[in-house]
């Protein structure tokens, strides 16, 4: 078609960042495309690119027959023989055409086609590019706004921010720069689909990694991260390296890396925890700055009471209870937090009620609170074996144990069940931690 074709092809190829047996593919399809329109169906066609001389070539082939009824399809012997001597009946003889003979209208379907299938590979080799970023974090332009939804310009192709991947009262204008976390890579008919979030805890996470080299380095991890978006985030960090203090390799100098990452979350407070393989001690970092004094865990239920001094519940707990509920999903465990003027009462009422049961002495009935049985209805609602976990039990006096609490509990002659606030009904495998002063 053009003398220059290869020259134009590796052009494209370098422009587009499209692969150039892409574009021969797709000009060849293009030109049989073109010849169709040009001659119509009853052809025998195949088009060929020539990368030596640069050129495409048009074939149409007829067979070599004695009588001819189709002359789109058939030659007679004599014919074919001015072509190629060597011919014979029945050979399929290959005829080049002239690709200038096409026309202005099939000229125009070519470079529609061409247009079209250059959009789709440009469309593969963006999404390609992007498939393997997830987890990144890429910076870009507001283009537009689409029902809450901000177009985000990334240069060779564009994506979505929705709105409920942005933080709460954060505002754009068109061309303002944005930051956000590459969520999710579509492919879709249309092109690829790039979702964008500043909301997921892994965008907070990454703008760390960004920030603090001993993070990219491996050297310390991010554990856990939990977010409140746009108000306040927790962020659990541990050392490989027992000389390089996890919190403040986070913090930096005079609060440099942290307040690198709190400008670009416009303000939003984060909590550097250290974490702490002893879930406890994990959780009374997490719930700094207020002082713990006891902790009860309750591995069944993946649960733990924090008892704190009276004037710190409010800190701990948090405004609308934030700071215990960041400090439960860094965690992982479900956290009810009591002061310790009621955690003594509601200890003094248990320890009593459990004396009241017929053969249960002061050391049975510490020794009963210690593994989280707190009350007779406690103790009448388990089975023998449960009880065996108490030092000296046997299966009789299990068994006699749970018939004098079941007697009590029907006698109705004790107070109501003193439980601490929010324990549940399975109270073995409880264990008690007093922790002063912790986090």
């Amino acid at each position: 078609m053009i003398s220059d074709l290869k020259r134009m092809i590796d052009q494209v190829s370098r422009e587009k960042g499209v692969e150039p047996q892409i574009l021969v593919r797709t000009l060849e399809e293009a030109v049989k495309a073109a010849a169709r329109k040009k001659f119509g169906p009853d052809y025998d066609l195949e088009v060929s690119y020539d990368g030596e001389r640069g050129e495409i070539e048009v074939f149409e082939f007829k067979e070599v027959v004695e009588s001819v009824t189709n002359e789109n399809l058939q030659i007679s012997l004599d014919d074919a023989r001015k072509i190629d001597p060597d011919c014979e009946m029945g050979d399929s003889l290959g005829i080049k055409m002239s690709t200038e003979t096409f026309g202005r209208i099939a000229a125009q379907s070519a470079k529609q086609v061409i247009m079209q299938r250059l959009k789709e590979a440009e469309r593969d080799v963006v999404y390609d590019d992007f498939k393997d970023r997830r987890g990144e974090i890429i910076n870009g332009i507001v283009q537009s706004f689409d029902r809450g939804s901000i177009i985000v310009n990334l240069g060779r192709t564009e994506a979505e921010l929705p709105l409920k991947e942005q933080i709460p009262k954060e505002s754009y204008r068109q061309g303002d720069r944005v930051r956000a976390y590459i969520l999710e890579v579509k492919k879709n008919a249309k092109g690829p689909q790039i979702i964008l979030s500043r909301t997921h805890p892994n965008f907070l996470a990454a703008l760390f990694e960004n920030e603090v080299p001993e993070i990219a380095d491996g050297i310390v991890q991010i554990i856990q991260v939990a977010r409140e978006p746009g108000s306040r985030s927790k962020i659990a960090v541990a050392s490989r390296d027992q000389d390089v203090d996890p919190v403040g390799a986070c913090v930096g100098i005079k609060g440099s890396r942290v307040q690198a990452v709190v400008q670009e979350l416009r303000g939003e407070k984060i909590d550097i925890v250290p974490w702490d393989p002893d879930p406890a001690k994990f959780i009374c970092n997490a719930l700094a700055p207020a002082e713990i004094i006891r902790v009860i865990v309750d591995e069944t239920n993946r649960s733990m009471e924090v008892v704190v001094p009276d004037d710190q519940q409010s800190l701990a707990i948090g405004r609308r209870g934030q700071n215990v509920g960041l400090a439960s999903r860094l965690t992982g465990w479900k956290l009810d937090v009591v002061s310790e003027k009621n955690y003594n009462k509601a200890l003094k009422e248990s320890y009593s009620s459990l004396l009241s049961v017929d053969g249960v002495g002061e050391k049975l009935a510490s020794e009963l609170y210690q593994y989280g049985f707190r009350s007779p209805q406690d103790i009448a609602g388990v089975s023998a074996p449960d009880l065996l976990i108490i030092a000296g039990m046997s299966q009789e006096k299990a068994q006699t144990l749970i018939e004098a609490a079941a007697k009590a509990v029907s006698q109705k002659t004790l107070a109501p069940s003193s439980e601490l606030k929010g324990e549940t009904s399975k109270p073995f495998n409880k264990t008690e931690e007093p922790l002063g002063g912790e986090g």
